[in-house]
């Protein structure tokens, strides 16, 4: 009887959502904003001003006075990575300046008047995208005090953070834009993002997507309390990766000691302004709390159990996202976890950049599970009644935003609002398709259409494979591979 009654609240909720998604319209979503769908669409261009980029794309111009920008990857002589480059006065960011056009009702022009105009810190970002010659840039908006201040983007709400990703290993161009939005219609949270093309220093640098990060704020990002004074208490978002160059924010916990997880934690919400030894002390001991309690023998109990500490729905969407796209960093790279004072914890998606066999050194069949052998589902998978909610979950979002018929559409529709931003895109980056950056060489793809029809095939195989071997996930949970981790 074990779960009974969570079981009945469950099921009642998965018929309830079953039949809501039964009535999804595609053309008009309801809680997300999808860019291709909403936004101004391509047209025949501009007739007055032939000498002139024009797009019905956002424009972000980005000035820099002939500073370049920080973040550039040091390596020794034995290509190991051991820095990265700084600005003049040896901070990790510049001073620059950002003009945004993004007027809906119009085509874009760099000589437009900008709808948004500010002083930032700008720096490069990113893991091994460091490497490509497409940068991505993290961006922070300040007022003329260098203090931060909140802007609409494009849209989105307001915040003073940003994140510009500049698609150069995915050639297909949508990958990030495309699950994010998908994962936003059925996980509470998930980053918005816009299409935009990026100018900087008057050079044209192609297509990017604007992305919030994740961290807090008002009505977007994770909802999530700031730090009480004078206490401990306060909302958190942890980052699982390879850790922060600001040694405050980086912590151990439980799992790093008893060597279940040999990646690093780093707190990414609160900042380092408000963020004391204290306090980090304070979130590394409630994490590990967590953690102690889940590989304990009381992880799935009814006093003790993981759905005391956890939103279980977030976590079951967590793993189907990632484990449908075949996101392998998820898990134990690029993996966000949050928590509110009193609350449960959630994951936020991030990074589907190597989703669908896109991973550069390595090739990622789609038949294959992985995700139940990361940190938290090593334990959650050993339940029954975790594993049951995958696979129920599962098969309903195979009726809606999973379908083989969903997913197609979305991409031919993404890639028709695109329109001409590919071609303009390809010109500067098209150099690449003769270049073999993924690994074995056949993976790579010759053109952009080509690497479009990769992603469809990697998508409807995945697809087929989980649909006849999603079952197989029970294994984990039965009690003859479990007697050892049960009282």
């Amino acid at each position: 009887m074990k779960y009974s009654i969570i079981g009945i609240i469950a099921a009642v909720f998965m018929i309830f959502t079953a039949y809501a998604a039964t009535v999804l319209d595609n053309d008009n979503p309801s809680n997300r904003v999808h860019q291709h769908l909403t936004s101004r669409q391509p047209n025949e261009g501009c007739s007055c001003r032939k000498d002139e980029l024009c797009t019905h794309l956002p424009l972000v111009l980005i000035e820099t006075e002939g500073k370049e920008i920080p973040g550039e990857p040091i390596v020794d002589e034995n290509n190991e990575e051991i820095g990265y480059t700084l600005a003049q006065d040896g901070s990790e960011t510049i001073l620059a300046k950002i003009s945004v056009i993004s007027n809906e009702n119009k085509n874009h022009h760099p000589s437009d008047k900008p709808d948004l105009q500010r002083d930032i810190i700008i720096r490069i970002r990113g893991n091994s995208s460091r490497y490509y010659d497409k940068k991505g840039y993290l961006i922070r908006l300040i007022d003329e005090k260098g203090e931060y201040v909140d802007e609409e983007m494009m849209g989105m709400p307001p915040h003073y953070e940003w994140a510009l990703h500049g698609p150069f290993l995915d050639k297909s161009l949508i990958r990030n834009y495309m699950w994010y939005n998908i994962a936003g219609e059925f996980m509470d949270y998930a980053p918005n993002v816009r299409f935009c093309e990026v100018i900087l220093n008057g050079q044209y640098k192609g297509l990017y997507v604007m992305t919030e990060t994740i961290t807090n704020g008002d009505d977007c990002r994770v909802n999530i309390s700031e730090p009480i004074k004078g206490t401990d208490k306060t909302g958190y978002v942890l980052r699982l990766d390879r850790g922060s160059h600001s040694l405050i924010r980086n912590i151990k916990t439980f799992t790093n000691y008893s060597y279940r997880n040999l990646q690093n934690f780093d707190i990414e919400y609160p900042r380092s302004g408000s963020l004391t030894p204290e306090l980090a002390e304070a979130i590394a001991q409630d994490f590990s709390d967590f953690e102690k309690s889940l590989y304990s023998y009381d992880y799935d109990t009814e006093n003790y159990g993981y759905f005391h500490d956890i939103n279980v729905q977030s976590f079951v969407d967590y793993f189907i996202i990632n484990e449908f796209t075949a996101n392998y960093d998820a898990g134990w790279l690029s993996t966000y976890i949050y928590k509110d004072i009193g609350g449960k914890y959630n994951l936020a998606v991030w990074d589907f950049n190597s989703s669908c066999n896109n991973y550069i050194d390595s090739i990622i069949s789609p038949h294959r599970f992985e995700m139940q052998n990361c940190v938290w589902y090593y334990m959650l998978m050993k339940d029954e009644y975790f594993i049951d909610r995958i696979i129920r979950r599962y098969r309903q979002l195979r009726e809606t935003y999973l379908s083989d018929e969903y997913l197609e559409n979305y991409i031919d529709g993404t890639i028709k609002y695109l329109d001409d931003a590919i071609e303009r895109n390809f010109q500067v980056w098209g150099y690449t398709f003769d270049k073999n950056l993924i690994r074995p060489e056949e993976r790579n793809s010759k053109s952009h259409e080509h690497a479009v029809k990769q992603l469809k095939y990697f998508i409807k195989e995945r697809g087929s494979w989980m649909d006849e071997n999603i079952e197989i996930l029970t294994q984990y949970g039965h009690e003859s591979k479990n007697k050892k981790f049960n009282h």
